[in-house]
């Protein structure tokens, strides 16, 4: 399996440190806000990295961040009127909805930024004691130059980027060593949430956030960190000079990064009125739709985002999944008994394609070509699984697409509506369980439906449900 590496701009045999075992690191959201379609990209193309990794037989250990203080986080609760927290775990459930909808399984952990405060503090003492940061009135600063290797991942020169790229200087630039020295910790202002430390009442810099609950879940070394391109420089080169410098290891092995999304073109934003979340999304399309389009693309390359795009995505879905309900029907009808020879052959000839989408996936996640491997054999199904054929042939080509869509987080075989007569079924037992104090299993039906899209209303007439 071969990965395209940021850090040496090259494809890579990828090696893991620990044989058999993958650790992971994808920056997240920062939550203040219902999150938009540029930060489902890497929630979608990450998440099929792993569901690979997993599928070649790698057990992965999958960690990704919540943000939950930031400026934009407190510029919105002093808006509200409400606290920072009460935002951040809005926008958390919120995004948690929203991954559910994109078929995103949760990561083997989702730290909190604010729950790892005393980690970021232990880090800054560590890198203050080895000389590489230090503190002017409350703030701590970063020294840059004290990092020899500073820009290997963006391939940046420091005085290049003192001379040019003025990303890095920030405010209180009178008050450091060098302008190109970043923050790791800064004092409270008036009416922000903080936390105490040595050096001030105050909260941490954004990097020391990332570099600290990678060291806490995943180890001083890591085998892949990955997020959007926009996030090399200065977010990931910064992690990269706190990590080593404090654990005197190589952080990453391979730094993964997903290409920008546009819109008809055009760089997403709110002032082109061409922002849209993926709740904006979820109103016209199953979102499935919108993890299909994702993937429809290799992922390093720049996507545009058009209704047009969208469109497309949808009748492509829609054909895998004609074609698995086709192979239904074929199955359910099919003779009983073992498969003729001519259908062994016919499966082998089907199981090369397969063979096609590892090679695709093997290629730094070629997700492009991994989809036009499934449409070959949705393709070969259609021409070759008749009616007339055994029920074990039709089942195993059936069970191929959907193996293959599953790795790709794709529902190749949408789930059956629930017929009027079961749903009065399981209201009864529900009845029945609340009459019995059995709480737990009156809320497990109420759930279970809510599931398949059925809302109960408890009415003095009784209950009534209705489709959502």
């Amino acid at each position: 399996m071969k990965v395209y590496n940021t850090l040496s701009k090259m494809k890579e045999e990828f090696v893991p440190l620990v044989p058999g075992k993958v650790s992971m690191y994808v920056c997240g959201p920062t939550v203040y806000n219902l999150i938009h379609i540029g930060n489902a990209r890497p929630m979608i193309v990450f998440d099929t990295v792993r569901r690979y990794m997993e599928h070649k037989g790698y057990e992965v250990n999958f960690v990704s961040n919540f943000t939950d203080v930031d400026d934009k986080i407190i510029a919105k609760a002093n808006e509200e009127g409400v606290t920072a927290q009460e935002i951040s775990e809005r926008y958390i459930a919120e995004c948690k909805k929203d991954m559910e909808a994109m078929n995103v399984r949760p990561a083997t952990t989702h730290p909190l930024a604010t729950q790892e405060i005393p980690g970021m503090i232990e880090m800054i003492s560590t890198l203050i004691e080895k000389g590489y940061a230090y503190n002017v009135d409350g703030t701590v600063y970063f020294r840059t130059r004290r990092f020899k290797e500073y820009g290997k991942l963006s391939h940046k020169n420091l005085d290049d980027l003192r001379s040019g790229n003025r990303s890095l200087l920030v405010t209180g630039e009178d008050q450091k060593e060098d302008p190109l020295d970043f923050v790791l910790w800064k004092p409270k202002k008036e009416g922000e949430p903080y936390w105490e430390s040595p050096w001030s009442d105050g909260r941490p810099g954004w990097h020391i956030e990332c570099s600290v609950m990678a060291k806490k879940y995943l180890g001083d070394e890591i085998d892949i960190h990955a997020g959007g391109e926009d996030l090399i420089f200065p977010h990931h080169e910064n992690e990269i000079a706190q990590s080593e410098c404090c654990n005197g290891k190589i952080f990453a092995r391979y730094w993964l990064h997903n290409g920008f999304l546009n819109i008809d073109n055009r760089k997403m934003s709110k002032s082109l009125n061409n922002f849209f979340t993926v709740r904006d999304i979820s109103e016209k399309y199953d979102l499935q739709v919108l993890r299909f389009f994702m993937l429809s693309a290799h992922y390093r390359s720049p996507l545009n985002f058009s209704a047009e795009l969208m469109e497309a995505s949808k009748n492509a879905l829609e054909r895998i999944r004609n074609a698995v309900s086709n192979l239904k029907y074929v199955q359910e009808a099919g003779a009983a008994g073992e498969m003729t020879e001519a259908e062994k052959a016919q499966l082998a000839e089907a199981m090369e394609f397969e063979k096609k989408f590892d090679e695709a996936m093997d290629d730094d996640f070629n997700t492009a070509d991994a989809v036009s491997a499934i449409f070959e054999l949705v393709k070969y199904a259609n021409s070759n699984v008749k009616s007339g054929c055994t029920a074990a042939f039709a089942g195993a080509v059936r069970e191929e697409i959907i193996k293959l869509c599953d790795i790709m987080g794709i529902i190749a075989e949408e789930k059956e509506e629930l017929l009027d007569a079961e749903i009065e079924k399981l209201i009864e037992e529900r009845q029945a369980a609340r009459k019995a104090k059995n709480f737990a299993r009156a809320d497990e039906i109420r759930n279970q439906l809510l599931e398949q899209g059925i809302t109960l209303l408890d009415t003095r007439e009784g209950v009534k449900w209705k489709r959502a």
